[in-house]
């Protein structure tokens, strides 16, 4: 493929990049992967570049404010081939066609010299001002690079501008696991454009990236017999490993020509060689480092999914298996399940895929509030997902926070209830929340783990959630959690209501269940009153007034559902309690 080479005033001003087939690429001084940032003549975004039919295309875009000259002429609008320049500003652009193929066939070096990393690291540089002004800038440049792309392009220029006599240089790659696998160029540059392709020797890639050395090879010099129809691009070159798991393989080859007054390979010219080495080491050893925190950020990155914020907050300086052993807590459990998903699933029998993206954006809504008020996504269910709270930190307001997400989990379905184009429509959800004592961390099988928390209370919330679907309730609390809302939270906030003292199908003790309420503000269906007049009915039926409890029943709106467990309950027994009546209602179904 054609590259296009940008040359500044200073040598350090430059790229080459490869420009891809049939594709629109903006040139500027501000874009992206085509910038220019050196060159205050070039409008942020200055002309329209495109390789096809063999040639570029070049148009300025309207607005510009410098020309364009080709041939010696200003033009908005041309064509270029390979060999041709263009100028904008104080930049030449040059279209090349040149190649770099790695070359099998490289005669015995005159000289050969191996240095190992130490060595250079010990080395003094003779002009220690010049290279250490040019290395500071070496992380900025590469670090800053928004891709691996950007980075080789940037590393080049610097070594070029830093190394004088380099003519050219190359980012290599070889499979060190693999003997007879192809040395891969990533990125290459030279200095000056010519006609014949750049040849890396594969004998001394091969090497360096084997011994983990820097090796020189020198074909010719002023007292020594030349080689120079090996190597048109200079006297020598060397390979210098790029070391670190982010880099394995790769290496930095340059190439270039000994100055004129060298009397030998192994005279003054060597000796600068040697600086060359030191400088090219720096940056190779800037570049692995800078890799390797990359690719750490990277790992991190893709942990975030597996790990909620606080978790990856703990483990943050932390050994891993100190934070993430299990050990008992206080916590707080939340179970929430998606209603409608049996329904949705028949209908979308013909579009599998598209239901399972609708069921993930509804269960994003529950994580998503899970982790906003600093909880753990412990597991998902289905359709259902468990969160939990008072792990790995100790959190006070551990019921509060659970509260809250349950609130706006609510909030979010029901306010998605209207809207057939959004993903939550034709869902609803049941919630249950419970609080106590559990065994929170790493838990698991020697083949497989994951962080989540088990325990009695784990399975009360669960059940509470599938007591939402005969209560009537969007969310359930049990007495613990119930108790702290009412003690600790402003009915600003949150309100909580009694429901029913019942039997879990399954359950030997008996459960007083609570329901969570948005506040009178937010949700005016069910005013202080109503509540109130619901408790008194429930009262009521524990001290077996079922005639009073059915009236103050009706005085509870009928849009409410709750109501309707306990107005049910009491007819089906004609308004008579039971003679072993006990207040407890027991429940024929999870």
């Amino acid at each position: 493929m054609p590259d296009l080479i940008a040359q500044g005033t200073a040598p350090e001003y430059r790229w080459r990049r490869t420009l891809p087939p049939a594709q629109t690429c903006i040139l500027g001084r501000d874009a992206g992967f085509w910038s220019v940032p050196w060159d205050n003549r070039i409008s942020r975004r200055h002309a329209e570049l495109c390789w096809k039919d063999r040639c570029l295309e070049v148009r300025r875009i309207a607005g510009s404010r410098n020309p364009i000259f080709v041939r010696g002429r200003e033009e908005d609008v041309f064509t270029a081939l390979p060999g041709e320049h263009f100028v904008i500003g104080d930049t030449t652009f040059i279209l090349t066609d040149e190649r770099v193929t790695i070359t099998l066939e490289a005669p015995r070096p005159v000289t050969e010299r191996t240095f190992s990393a130490q060595y250079l690291k010990d080395l003094r540089f003779r002009d220690a001002d010049e290279r250490i002004e040019v290395l500071s800038r070496i992380p900025e440049i590469i670090s800053s690079a928004a891709s691996d792309e950007e980075m080789f392009v940037r590393l080049l220029s610097v070594l070029l501008s830093g190394i004088p006599h380099a003519v050219a240089a190359a980012v290599v790659a070889v499979d060190p696991q693999q003997s007879d696998s192809p040395v891969t160029v990533l990125h290459w540059d030279r200095r000056t454009v010519t006609d014949r392709d750049f040849q890396p020797s594969d004998k001394l890639i091969r090497q360096a990236v084997s011994t983990g050395e820097s090796v020189v090879h020198v074909w010719s010099g002023s007292s020594q017999q030349a080689v120079p129809s090996f190597n048109p691009d200079g006297d020598w070159a060397y390979c210098t490993p790029i070391t670190g798991k982010a880099c394995a393989g790769w290496a930095i080859y340059v190439a270039g020509g000994f100055s004129g007054d060298a009397s030998s390979p192994d005279g003054a010219s060597v000796r600068a060689l040697r600086d060359d080495l030191k400088y090219t080491e720096l940056v190779a050893t800037t570049l692995g480092n800078l890799r390797e925190v990359r690719l750490l950020e990277r790992s991190q990155t893709g942990l975030r999914q597996f790990f909620s914020p606080v978790v990856s907050e703990a483990l943050a300086g932390h050994e891993p298996d100190e934070v993430l052993a299990p050990r008992e807590t206080e916590v707080s459990v939340l179970f929430c399940d998606l209603r409608g998903f049996a329904r949705q699933s028949e209908q979308a029998a013909d579009d599998l895929l598209g239901l399972l993206h609708r069921v993930s954006d509804a269960l994003g809504v529950t994580t998503h509030h899970i982790l906003d008020q600093g909880g753990v996504v412990g597991d998902f269910h289905g359709d259902a997902a468990m969160g939990f709270w008072g792990w790995p930190f100790a959190q006070e307001d551990a019921v509060a926070r659970a509260c809250r997400a349950a609130l706006d989990i609510r909030a979010a379905f029901e306010a998605a209830s209207g809207h057939q184009d959004l993903p939550l429509a034709d869902f609803s959800i049941g919630i249950g929340i419970a609080t106590g004592r559990a065994v929170a961390g790493k838990i698991g099988t020697v083949d497989q783990v994951k962080v989540t928390v088990f325990g009695p209370v784990v399975n009360l919330a669960a059940r509470l959630e599938g007591m939402t679907k005969l209560l009537r309730a969007p969310i359930l609390l049990d007495e613990t959690t119930a108790a702290q809302v009412r003690a600790l939270t402003s009915r600003n906030e949150a309100r909580v209501r009694r429901v029913a003292v019942v039997k879990p199908y399954g359950f030997d003790a008996a459960l007083e269940v609570s329901e969570l309420l948005p506040p009178q503000s937010e949700y005016p269906a069910l005013s202080d009153d109503d509540i109130a007049a619901y408790e008194a009915a429930l009262e009521a039926l524990l001290a077996r007034n079922w005639e009073e409890a059915f009236q103050l029943l009706h005085n509870v709106p009928p849009e409410d559902r709750v109501k309707d467990f306990l107005t049910v309950f009491i007819a089906q027994h004609n308004r008579t309690p039971p003679d072993d009546w006990d207040g407890v209602i027991p429940l024929a179904s999870k």
